[in-house]
């Protein structure tokens, strides 16, 4: 019964070191919540858009170690005359526990082509969620 015992405890071990020496992180960060907003504090959700509105993504990150890194990725899904599944933008940032807001706006005088939208949330480089919205 020893030996089991004793071999069982050196297999945790190496099970340890390995697991710090690969740089393996255990995350349990999520988001609360994750939603389109026609503001910045997310007062008033949307799913639709007009031509020249700024578009807000809202995500309560929950769970997250100070080093958590939260990725946007803006995509065109179907807009009229653009390419399918357009990269539009990215950004990333770095944050512990926090209401993070993602906004997009287009350029002077530029309007919003009608048609669908998404952004998709990274949580540490891991989909975790995609947001679709509209502008018509």
């Amino acid at each position: 019964m020893k030996n089991r015992t004793t071999a069982f405890i050196l297999i945790l071990g190496v099970l340890a070191m390995l697991t710090v020496a690969c740089g393996f992180s255990f995350s349990t960060a999520n988001f609360d919540d994750a939603f389109m907003a026609a503001d910045p504090d997310g007062n008033q959700r949307t799913t639709v858009y007009g031509d020249e509105d700024v578009f807000y993504a809202i995500a309560d990150l929950a769970n997250a170690s100070d080093d958590t890194v939260v990725r946007a990725v803006w995509i065109a899904v179907d807009v009229d005359d653009t390419e399918p599944n357009l990269l539009i933008d990215e950004v990333s940032i770095t944050s512990g526990d926090a209401r993070l807001t993602f906004d997009l706006a287009n350029e002077a005088g530029l309007l919003w082509p009608n048609g669908q939208y998404r952004v998709d949330l990274y949580l540490n480089d891991e989909l975790e969620t995609s947001l679709d919205f509209q502008v018509q």
